[in-house]
């Protein structure tokens, strides 16, 4: 199979076919869509190809059939049927104000005018808006599509300001609620977004809305499954080991296939190596802000339950960490139980990259100097590599002492064991390693496995006053906890990490292998 041109960027459907770029196919998803409903809503994270979908469904419902020759929806299109296209996007620039983001809807109004050759009358928004949808039917004899792409990007963009936030809402429910007071006219609508802002505070009276975010059979509407990546990039694999694609990358879900961010994999074919490329392109500060004012510690992001209503209970003056994380594509869902009227999910890091590229934004976060943790994360490495906990002891310590005084000041949770054993699993887990918390043996839970190198590490982690008592290295000896993992024939550590509240600091570090017991 001979290799194409990578389309990293682009979310322009035309360009993608007319450069004889790669592309999976999604117009048979498109057509499903089409055939089922009228109005629909869809939220899915930052660079996961919404432009590019939306993009696609301008060009099928223009009727630009030559673009679709050898995809799936081509023999089932009527072709002579051509629909006016309005598309409104926010994705361009930031608006930091109700003035500014009025001006911008002017222009988009006024651009979408001139390309379907009407014009308007009114000067207000909901007006100008209507009356192009009016027209435009008219001028073109066929009912109107409506696209709109990022509806909650001035609302996102100014969630560090809640008060212009609030009014940018406002100012979009004044948009928005045109699409219901112009069902005669309209043909399709569809917006997309990250969030899923609630329908009372942004939709309201847009109640006719499909919600697809969370329908398993569009779980891949955006994205790339595992046979996509086997059949259409076939050609980009040699020289890459497949399930080192699929742990780094795979594993975003909305209770159907599994999926890749497409930006990822892009990346990642063109320049062969490894890397958080999606993180890197711009994980809030805000977020990473959030979670460490609410003392939202890692360990606890590794599996959240959460009702499907709480994911949707998104606000600007109501921002739930679990709604955030999903819907941001720091979590996703792992499993779903079904329940009378709605859906409890069990969420999780989607994959490596979330993983280990979130917890070290976090250590960052914790420290006095954020490039302390590039410096720690490469020495606990190598410490692993040599089992010297001698200078595992040391790191950690220092560590601790680097987190500044205010962290602690009103809070509660530096009181348990599960703080300071956060600042432990969060190191490791920026290492990318195989780490079980939690691990329940017949005998309790071990506090953290760590599997590396071909070694196990069993840790308890226990919080004293001033002196070490030894009894978390005692715990894991008097409960048999190596016996889980006895039959694997690796070297097992026993580590015993006591922590001090007054010194706020490690005081106890004892570490045994099995075999010595």
């Amino acid at each position: 199979m001979s290799r194409k041109k990578l389309p990293i960027g682009i979310q322009t459907f035309a360009r993608i076919r007319e450069d004889d770029c790669y592309y999976v196919d999604k117009t048979g998803i498109a057509l499903q869509l089409i055939e089922e409903g009228s109005y629909y809503f869809l939220s899915r994270p930052r660079r996961f190809g919404k432009s590019l979908f939306l993009d696609t469904l301008a060009e099928l419902f223009a009727g630009n059939e030559p673009l679709f020759r050898g995809l799936m929806v081509h023999d089932q299109w009527d072709w002579s049927r051509r629909h006016p296209v309005i598309r409104i996007s926010f994705a361009d620039g930031v608006l930091r104000s109700r003035q500014e983001m009025d001006i911008r809807i002017a222009e988009i109004l006024s651009d979408n005018e001139q390309v379907l050759g009407v014009r308007g009358k009114h000067a207000s928004i909901p007006g100008r808006f209507a009356d192009l949808i009016r027209k435009a039917e008219r001028v073109h004899g066929q009912r109107v599509v409506v696209l709109i792409d990022e509806y909650d990007k001035p609302i996102l963009d100014n969630l560090t300001r809640p008060e212009v936030a609030c009014e940018i809402r406002d100012g979009l429910r004044n948009l928005y609620s045109v699409i219901k007071g112009q069902d005669a006219h309209i043909h399709f609508a569809i917006l997309t977004g990250v969030s899923k802002f609630s329908k009372v505070s942004l939709f309201s009276g847009l109640n006719n809305l499909r919600d697809i975010s969370l329908s398993s059979a569009y779980s891949a509407i955006c994205g790339y499954t595992d046979e996509d990546v086997d059949t259409v990039f076939a050609a980009e694999l040699e020289g890459l080991e497949r399930d080192e694609i699929r742990n780094w990358y795979n594993g975003y879900n909305w209770t159907g296939t599994s999926v890749y961010n497409p930006f990822d994999l892009l990346l990642l074919f063109r320049e062969r190596e490894f890397r958080p490329y999606w993180f890197e392109t711009g994980t809030p500060t805000f977020l990473i802000d959030l979670l460490t004012a609410r003392r939202t510690f890692a360990p606890d992001l590794e599996r959240v339950v959460a009702l499907e209503s709480l994911l949707s209970s998104f606000d600007v003056d109501q921002i739930p960490t679990e709604a955030l994380m999903f819907q941001a594509g720091y979590l996703t869902i792992d499993s779903v139980r079904r329940l009378p009227g709605q859906m409890q999910m069990t969420l999780r890091y989607p994959n490596q990259e979330v993983r280990s590229s979130l917890n070290g934004a976090l250590l960052q976060a914790w420290s006095d100097n954020p490039a302390r943790h590039s410096v720690h994360v490469p020495q606990l490495y190598d410490l692993l590599l040599a089992n010297d906990f001698a200078g595992m002891r040391n790191l950690f310590t220092a560590f601790f002492a680097s987190i500044p005084h205010d962290w602690y000041r009103n809070a509660p949770i530096a009181q348990y064991e599960g703080y300071w054993a956060s600042v432990f699993y969060s190191h490791f887990a920026a290492l990318g390693l195989d780490i079980r918390l939690e691990d329940v043996t017949n005998r309790g839970c071990i506090d953290m496995t760590v599997l590396f190198n071909g070694h196990v590490y069993l840790f308890e982690f226990k919080v004293v006053e001033l002196v070490p008592q030894g009894k978390a290295l005692q715990q894991i000896r008097e409960r048999g906890y190596a016996e889980k993992y006895r039959a694997r024939g690796e070297p097992i550590h026993l580590i015993g990490v006591e922590f001090s509240r007054e010194r706020r600091s490690v005081v106890g570090f004892e570490a045994q292998w099995e075999q010595d017991n």
